[in-house]
C-alpha cells in the first residue's frame, strides 16, 4: 500500500494529511454538537477551531525542530515546511493549549471552562491521527514476529503496531471524557481526567516505539513529559475538587 491515496493534477495527496483533516473536521463537529447542547455560540466553535489548528501545528513543528535540531540547522529553509512531515503530538498539545489559554482570556472566560470544552474532542482527533501514522508507515512500533504486522508503505520486518494500540486507546479515552462531561464536573475536572487517562497509555506505548527516541536517562523524552502531565492532572484534579466541591454549570455564551 502507498502513503499516497491518489493524485490533483500530478501533486500526491497522501493518507496522512487526508487523516489529519478528518481529525480537525471529527473534533469541530464533536465541539459543534456540544456547543449547541451547552448553549455556546457557533462563533467561539469558530475561533477554538483557529486557535487549536494554529497553535497545535506550530507546537508540533517547533517540538520536532528542536528535536531534529542536527539535521535542521544544516538546512534552515526546511523548518516551516511542514507538508515534508515532521510534528510531535505532545509540542501541538502544549501549543493548543497555549492557544485555547489566550482565547479564554481574550473573551474573559475561564479557561478551566474552556479548557474542558476543548479536550473533550481531542482524542477523537488523534485517534484518526495515528491511523494517519500507520497508513503512512511512520510512528511504528519495535520488530516483532510474534504480535507485527507489516507497515502497509514499508518493506520492512513486521513491526508492532502502536499506532493503531494508541489509536484504539483515545477511542477508549474519547468515550470516558464524554460519559464523565455528561456528569458536569467542575471546571478542570474534565482536563484532569483526560490528563490522568492519556499520561499513561503514552508512558507505556513508548516502551513499544521503535523508531529513533530523544531520551533522558532510561526514559524518553516523551515519558518524562507522561509523567509531569500525569502529576499535572493529579494536582488538577485535587485542586478541582477543593476549588468547586458542587457541579458547575456550562457557562453560555
Amino acid at each position: 500500500m502507498s502513503p499516497v491515496a491518489f493524485h490533483v493534477w500530478g501533486r500526491p495527496i497522501y493518507w496522512y494529511g487526508i487523516c489529519a483533516a478528518l481529525a480537525f473536521l471529527a473534533v469541530t463537529t464533536h465541539w459543534s454538537r456540544r456547543a449547541a447542547r451547552a448553549g455556546r455560540s457557533p462563533a467561539l466553535v469558530s475561533a477554538l477551531t483557529w486557535c487549536a489548528l494554529l497553535g497545535g501545528i506550530a507546537g508540533a513543528r517547533i517540538a520536532y525542530v528542536i528535536a531534529n535540531w542536527a539535521d535542521f540547522s544544516a538546512r534552515p529553509m526546511t523548518i516551516a515546511r511542514i507538508d515534508q512531515g515532521g510534528l510531535i503530538f505532545y509540542g501541538g498539545l502544549i501549543g493548543g493549549t497555549l492557544a485555547i489559554a489566550a482565547l479564554a482570556l481574550a473573551r474573559r472566560e475561564s479557561p478551566w471552562a474552556l479548557g474542558d470544552f476543548a479536550v473533550e474532542g481531542l482524542p477523537l482527533g488523534h485517534a484518526l491521527g495515528r491511523l494517519g501514522c500507520f497508513l503512512n508507515g511512520c510512528c511504528g512500533g519495535v520488530a516483532s514476529a510474534v504480535c507485527g504486522v507489516c507497515a502497509p508503505t514499508l518493506h520492512e520486518p513486521p513491526r508492532v503496531p502502536v499506532q493503531l494500540y494508541e489509536a484504539g486507546a483515545n477511542l477508549l479515552i474519547y468515550g470516558a471524557l464524554i460519559r464523565y462531561a455528561s456528569r458536569r464536573p467542575p471546571p478542570g475536572g474534565v482536563l484532569a481526567y483526560y490528563l490522568l487517562l492519556y499520561a499513561p497509555v503514552r508512558f507505556g506505548l513508548e516502551f513499544l516505539r521503535g523508531d529513533p527516541r530523544l531520551r533522558w536517562n532510561a526514559l524518553s523524552v516523551a515519558q518524562w513529559i507522561s509523567l509531569v502531565l500525569f502529576l499535572s492532572g493529579a494536582a488538577l484534579w485535587a485542586w478541582s475538587r477543593r476549588t468547586s466541591p458542587a457541579a458547575a454549570p456550562d457557562a453560555a455564551v
